[in-house]
């Protein structure tokens, strides 16, 4: 589970530490592999086995005659990028997402549950400068997850 907030910086060899609460059984070397997908929004999302496995199941769902379909899934894998945690509970991001992240040294790790996000540090203090979200539509929104 991918919970609150976490702040670190990369390292000369562009690696950055995660949460230990996050980090994967290294025992089981299926559960330490994960997804990192560019998000429309400029951050990077990041996804454990479980959701890769959702992720390929609802990609085998595109029909090979849908263009626009299969165009938008070469586009995204494209830019993504497969890799493990280390011992030290590091992960190597590549640097076409560190890129596209606008990641130069600190980053912000923020856990959705179950996957995680990565932001530059400007990025996320741009969105936490915007003003807070409208308490009525947030409670809508809850309310459509039975939250």
């Amino acid at each position: 589970m991918f919970v609150g907030e976490y702040r670190h910086n990369l390292d000369e060899k562009g690696r950055l530490t995660i949460p230990s609460s996050w980090r994967p059984d290294h025992s089981d070397p299926d559960a330490n592999l994960f997804l990192a997908l560019p998000s429309p929004d400029g951050y990077i999302t990041v996804y454990p086995p479980k959701k890769i496995a959702q992720l390929e199941e609802s990609i085998a769902q595109i029909s090979l005659g849908d263009r626009e379909g299969q165009q938008a899934v070469e586009e995204l894998m494209a830019r993504a990028h497969s890799f493990s945690c280390d011992k030290q509970g590091r992960i190597n991001l590549n640097q076409k997402l560190i890129d596209f992240g606008g990641i130069e040294k600190g980053a912000v790790l923020l856990g959705k549950l179950s996957t995680f996000s990565i932001y530059s540090e400007s990025r996320y203090t741009g969105l936490q400068d915007r003003a807070p979200g409208d308490p009525e539509a947030q409670a809508s929104v809850f309310k459509r997850f039975n939250l």
